[in-house]
């Protein structure tokens, strides 16, 4: 099966239409798939349910997705970066399905490995158990939170062979190995693409069998949110 393509064009080619669901890694701007982001967002597709911890900031990332109007809901941890997403959360635009950044995560890994629903305490108590299932286990009581897939989920990795393996670097091997399972297809973006026999078995994060299509990105922005730079005393 040939899963390596040109671009992200060509990789996310037949695979994007209205009101799909798309899981995208990445934690803030770290680690996050920039160029499949961008195709998104030319192909006008709308109506779109992103499962990602956050959306970008206004002018990157995911956030140019709800600057172009195409997410109608959120599923995700923390947005506090973007004014956008407060505007349209605001307003009625956008719908939010708020998830502790722990739970989230373990719903997609859920998704990922076929398990329907699990129980955590997290949340127990709060707003976020509203509606759900709640039992007790040895005393304690527990929230039972569904797994989480998509039709599409896009992740970024540092380095992927022919086959479709990744490999992540520091931050970046965030949420982008958990989504790389959860979705119904998977694109992966990389900065370095190898031979099948370049890459070792210990070092692979995500095996290929998870990753249908793999390209390399031509050029990744890698921004940072805030920059801060501890200024010696004069």
């Amino acid at each position: 099966m040939q899963k390596t393509y040109n671009n992200a064009v060509d990789a996310l080619e037949g695979l994007l239409h209205d009101n799909m669901t798309i899981m995208a890694g990445g934690f803030g701007l770290c680690g996050i798939p920039e160029h499949c982001i961008a195709v998104i967002r030319d192909s006008g597709v709308k109506g779109l349910t992103i499962i990602s911890n956050n959306c970008g900031v206004d002018d990157f990332g995911l956030g140019i997705l709800l600057e172009n109007r195409q997410i109608a809901k959120m599923i995700s941890s923390y947005v506090g970066e973007n004014k956008e997403f407060e505007r349209q959360f605001l307003s009625g635009e956008l719908q939010i399905e708020f998830n502790p950044q722990g739970t989230l995560a373990e719903r997609v890994r859920a998704g990922g490995a076929g398990i329907p629903a699990f129980y955590t305490r997290t949340g127990y108590g709060t707003v976020v158990a509203e509606g759900k299932e709640v039992r007790e286990f040895n005393g304690e009581m527990y929230v039972m939170e569904t797994g989480l897939t998509a039709d599409l989920a896009i992740v970024k990795a540092w380095k992927g062979d022919v086959d479709g393996n990744l490999i992540y670097r520091k931050t970046a091997r965030n949420f982008n190995p958990m989504m790389a399972m959860a979705g119904e297809v998977t694109v992966a973006e990389v900065e370095e693409l190898v031979e099948l026999s370049d890459t070792s078995a210990d070092e692979i994060h995500t095996p290929g069998i998870f990753v249908q299509r793999i390209f390399k990105g031509d050029h990744f922005e890698k921004r940072i949110e805030f920059r801060t730079v501890n200024e010696e005393a004069a």
